[in-house]
């Protein structure tokens, strides 16, 4: 995902305007009664590829069956196209594309597959193994990744659907390093991330990436409904997924499709139910209100073999906000700030503050078997004058102080620490009693301490802060200056880090787990084919995106980690099911 400009209303720009241009570039949204020809006998409607959703994943993969020739339906719970696409930074992150081919960079597989590997599966990882120590289909679909993702945007790009560029941070113009650049696997660090090469940037976005998809499909007469919510599966004698059922308000409608169902309906994030069971730690999300899970039971009642539930792209959240509202506009992705650390409930930094959002949350979930808690639970974001000054309106650091509700100020530590306790105090009934430990006071001014030592020599011995590429070059990116700020440069050897002020006011942001979206759910093949239980496909049903077990994973590779495996998913969905 990628942060908005500076100037730009972030919620705004977020919640409103990347969906606002998904819809305007459709030219408006086909009803019900004018979506299709006359149904055939029994069904309501019939096509040969039925895609559920209209974000990345659903919209590539309508665009692939089209051009191979298929009858294509889209159909769309929500009012408004493009799902959590539209609200991203539509960053697509894929392997040896065809910049890289143009430039002469080499994206070798094999080191590919082991940089996907070592990253998204660490405790499978075995180079000597001929599947780097995942089971045969696991591998298999990591492998379909590398094989297929250039290709899938190739053939976006020859179609004309949508043109990509090379993603690049504009505060220093250079290809955005990866996630885990610093990786040994890694070989080609930095520029695998693309992004729209028409209504790219921060303004648009994935709005741009979902809108051209479905300009694109309206042009050619693609049926596209919206508020029709498919609630089950139809098969025939043979098990083979023929059709589905959708409702429209109190209206059931079934829907024939001839050569497969293809799922990209996103993730369960705003399922309290299911999150309480499979992502218990989960505050608020950035997808949009759509993503409850719903291809979850339809999978379920399939016979699909499920794959990894507890598989999340993390972010931080302000938790003050998310307890307010699930659905948030923004989350804490690059923390910006250079005199600014995270502290758990004992007053102990846990984490480098400038590691990539998804990694950095995860350091959440860390479980003390001594004392039988998740000390971790909540994190503090603690900084000073000088950082808010510096980099006021690089979330969640507002421009002016009464933008953010949920900032603790003080002249002193002490009242900031005092502060933060008091909203603990009115928040515990629902952090499972989340309180500061007694020595926190001593414990964080101890930790201020060990930082300014640590931002004057420029070198973090805890956690290696500024020590790769990613922290320092997206630290331009997320903490650029704000205009007019009267603070100096970072005149210090590591531009992450800055000495704290000697005197106050100092603030404090409360900080908890969250989601861009989940990314648990049903298994499949390297045909995006879904699994049934006794690990053979499911005869035409497909998924790809968010609805699915993360074909890389936990890993959130670089910039568009989500929407690159999305793309090509939904491609060999669309591929694969014209064919078969």
């Amino acid at each position: 995902m990628t942060q908005p400009a500076k100037g730009i209303d972030r919620r705004q720009m977020l919640a409103g305007a990347g969906l606002t241009a998904a819809v305007a570039a459709t030219g408006g949204i086909a009803s019900a009664a004018q979506a299709a020809d006359a149904p055939a006998a029994g069904w309501d409607h019939e096509c040969d590829v039925l895609c559920v959703g209209s974000g990345a994943a659903a919209g590539t993969a309508a665009v692939t069956a089209l051009a191979a020739g298929a009858k294509v339906m889209m159909l769309e719970k929500m009012p408004i196209l493009g799902g959590t696409t539209a609200k991203s930074g539509g960053v697509t992150w894929i392997f040896n594309h065809f910049i890289f081919r143009e430039q002469g960079i080499e994206d070798p597989k094999a080191d590919a597959l082991r940089y996907v590997v070592r990253y998204g599966y660490p405790r499978q990882y075995n180079p000597n193994s001929p599947t780097l120590g995942l089971d045969e289909n696991r591998y298999r679909v990591v492998e379909a990744f590398y094989d297929h993702g250039s290709a899938a945007v190739d053939h976006l790009r020859e179609l004309g659907a949508v043109q990509f560029k090379q993603f690049r941070l504009f505060q220093v113009d250079k290809p955005a390093p990866d996630y885990a650049d610093h990786l040994p696997e890694n070989k080609v660090p930095t520029g695998r991330a693309l992004e729209p090469a028409v209504g790219s940037g921060s303004t648009q976005g994935g709005g741009s990436l979902a809108s051209q998809m479905h300009a694109y499909l309206k042009a050619k007469g693609v049926p596209i409904l919206t508020r029709t919510r498919v609630t089950r599966l139809v098969k025939d004698g043979s098990g083979r997924v023929i059709g589905a059922e959708a409702k429209q308000g109190d209206k059931t409608i079934r829907i024939k499709a001839n050569k497969g169902v293809i799922f990209g309906t996103g993730g369960y994030s705003h399922n309290v139910q299911l999150c309480d069971v499979h992502q218990p730690a989960v505050y608020g999300s950035c997808s949009l209100p759509g993503s409850t899970g719903d291809f979850i039971p339809i999978a379920q009642e399939a016979g699909a073999m499920m794959g990894n539930m507890g598989l999340g792209w993390r972010t931080q959240v302000v938790l003050g906000e998310a307890l307010k509202t699930r659905g948030i506009g923004l989350g804490a992705f690059v923390l910006p700030g250079d005199s600014m650390i995270l502290v758990n409930k004992y007053g102990k930094r846990v984490v480098n503050e400038k590691r990539d959002y998804n990694d950095r949350t995860q350091a959440h979930f860390w479980y003390d078997p001594a004392h039988e808690e998740y000390p971790n639970h909540l994190m503090f974001m603690l900084f000073d004058q000088r950082s808010i000054d510096a980099f006021g309106g690089a979330f969640p650091f507002p421009v002016n102080k009464a933008e953010q509700p949920h900032l603790v100020e003080g002249q002193t530590w002490d009242e900031v620490f005092a502060g933060i306790d008091a909203q603990l105090a009115a928040w515990q009934d629902r952090t499972g009693g989340a309180r500061l430990a007694p020595n926190f006071s001593s414990n964080a001014k101890q930790s201020i301490t060990n930082f300014n030592a640590y931002a004057k020599k420029g070198i973090d011995p805890e956690f290696g802060r500024g020590k790769y590429l990613y922290d320092r070059e997206w630290h331009l990116l997320f903490s650029a200056r704000r205009q007019g700020t009267s603070q100096p440069e970072n005149p210090f050897p590591n531009n992450t880090m800055h000495p704290f002020s000697a005197k106050g006011p100092y603030y404090a942001i409360v900080l908890a787990p969250g989601t861009l979206d989940t990314a648990g759910g049903p298994q499949i093949n390297a045909d995006a084919q879904v699994l049934a239980a006794n690990g053979q496909p499911i005869p035409g049903l497909y998924a790809a995106g968010n609805c699915i077990a993360a074909p890389t994973g936990q890993a959130y590779l670089g910039a568009g980690g989500t929407i690159g495996p999305a793309v090509t998913f939904g491609y060999i969905a669309g591929r694969h099911a014209v064919s078969a």
